[in-house]
């Protein structure tokens, strides 16, 4: 008796060890994600307190996301191959240090360098994040870890704009951005501390495999530097054409990537993505699905942003606030979703997509059909609907996503879909503030004050239909994911019926109760 009591209390420490670890990991990926968004509402302090260029705001925040995408796969693999603690360590006080560097920043040049760090930071963090949400949980405990995950994800990116503006209004039009920076200081100090403790240690990769691509990697990162560069530097004016060759300088050094790639393999060694994990039919559509949801979802946002501050007139933390329904109904949604998602399967991504694409277009209605006084609170009732749908989209996906992929794997492969997420928003967002800002400049001109509202809503209109078309699309490759997994479900029990001996069949005797082979739980 005593044996099994203290076998049953060492499991409870065990699970209490690992769900701390767990709040650890998922308190530095807020702080994280929070810097994705809060920062850009600092962007008009930042303009005013360091004499900052159009051209220089355009590189606090494209240096950064540009910073965090090269920087996932590269880290991705090396806590795969090494001690996914000692990254995420790493690239937490690194997260630290590059914050106080871009508090203290004297030029808009110092900024510039700072911020491209801390992207790095951030992009050395996140797959260590994913990896160890992997390592540490299974199965439905899985489901619960991701649902909680994305909660607080969501929380964080719908909060971002919200929290900003409470700042530069606590500090001041000139120096009130830089709270923004300082806020992650002492909270990256107290994450270093309970990481320090509770993150597992150990390593995961094997000593042959520990060799690291590095070929790959620069291969892989030029292609990524090609493929965002053109979109992250959008401003929605237009530009010079030119930079789009940068897309063929992706296309070349993708093909490198791949013939690199299978040469290494070929050649015994481990490279830096395994393409096998391509050929998993639930990993190569959650790929795609978060890419495209992704590709929408943050610019939706913006341009609810931007419809607000520049065409309603509203203050920057009121803008903001409009949003919040969406992260605590999306919070909600994330955690129930990864509650079910075990048991629903795709089918929940579904259902989540479509009442997306509902709030959204509740949301393109609100700008267009109610009065300027009532338009922030129709939003807001639209973003309840969307945000409880978007719920049941980023988490149940990623643990479907992430569900066959093996546990050595798991930093690369959630990489590769927080890169999704990153190119995904980089595209979608250039394209949808292109429409919005050639409408807006369009119309306006030489027009009065009712003829620039006017063009507020149509430019919000066009941009929202681009933004909705594309959850539409996320919502058929759902579906089509959905419709083959129950085939192949129907598929693989039809095999087991037939391959059943004979003998294993109940012989009727006579009573008309012939044996009766329950019917396999469909897998979706």
């Amino acid at each position: 008796m005593s044996d099994r009591t203290g076998e049953q209390t060492s499991d409870r420490t065990s699970d209490r060890q690992r769900w701390r670890a767990f709040g650890v990991c998922v308190a530095v990926a807020a702080l994280t994600i929070l810097d994705l968004s809060k920062v850009n509402v600092g962007l008009p302090s930042i303009e005013e307190s360091l004499h900052a260029t159009s051209s220089a705001l355009q590189l606090i925040v494209a240096g950064y996301a540009l910073a965090f995408g090269l920087a996932l796969v590269p880290a991705g693999r090396l806590g795969d191959l090494t001690n996914r603690r000692r990254l995420f360590v790493i690239g937490l006080v690194a997260f630290t240090v590059s914050s106080l560097l871009c508090a203290l920043a004297p030029t808009i040049e110092v900024l510039t360098v700072t911020r491209i760090l801390q992207g790095f930071a951030a992009g050395t963090q996140m797959p260590q994040v994913i990896g160890l949400v992997q390592q540490l949980f299974r199965g439905e405990e899985r489901g619960r870890a991701f649902g909680l995950f994305g909660a607080v994800i969501g929380l964080s990116t719908a909060l971002g704009p919200t929290i900003g503006g409470g700042l530069i209004a606590l500090g001041g039009e000139q120096d009130g951005w830089r709270l923004l920076f300082w806020m992650n200081v002492p909270l990256g100090l107290v994450a270093l501390v309970f990481a320090w403790r509770l993150l597992p240690r150990g390593s995961q990769g094997k000593a042959a495999d520990r060799e690291l691509d590095i070929v790959g990697i620069l291969l892989l990162g030029v292609a990524i530097i090609a493929l965002m560069l053109p979109f992250v530097t959008t401003s929605g004016g237009g530009g010079s054409a030119a930079r789009w060759l940068w897309l063929v300088v992706f296309a070349v050094f993708l093909v490198g990537f791949v013939m690199w790639e299978q040469g290494y393999k070929r050649r015994g060694k481990s490279p830096v993505v395994h393409f096998e994990l391509f050929r998993r039919s639930s990993y190569r559509n959650g790929l795609a699905i978060v890419a495209v949801y992704f590709a929408a979802l943050p610019a939706s946002f913006l341009m609810v942003t931007l419809y607000l501050q520049e065409g309603l007139g509203l203050a920057p933390v009121f803008a903001g606030m409009v949003s919040i329904p969406f992260a605590i109904t999306s919070a909600v949604g994330s955690y129930v979703g990864g509650r079910l998602v075990n048991r629903i399967g795709r089918a929940l991504v579904v259902a989540g997509l479509g009442a997306v694409v509902v709030g959204f277009v509740l949301l393109m209605l609100a700008a267009v059909l109610t009065p300027p006084e009532v338009t922030p609170w129709a939003m807001a009732g639209a973003f309840l609907v969307g945000g409880l749908g978007g719920g049941f989209v980023v988490s149940p996906n990623q643990t479907l996503t992430l569900a066959e992929v093996p546990v050595e794997q798991s930093g690369v492969a959630g990489s590769m879909q927080q890169l999704g997420q990153r190119v995904g928003t980089a595209i979608g967002t250039a394209v949808a503030t292109s429409i919005f800002y050639g409408i807006v400049r369009s119309e306006s001109a030489g027009s009065g004050s009712g003829g620039r509202l006017e063009a507020y809503h149509d430019a919000f209109r066009s941009g929202t239909t681009f933004t909705v078309s594309l959850i539409a699309l996320a919502l058929v490759l759902a579906v089509a994911d959905l419709l083959v997994r129950r085939r192949a479900a129907r598929r693989d029990s039809a095999d087991d019926r037939e391959a059943r001996p004979a003998s294993d069949e109940r012989a009727d005797d006579g009573t008309g109760s012939a044996g009766h082979v329950a019917e396999p739980r469909r897998q979706d």
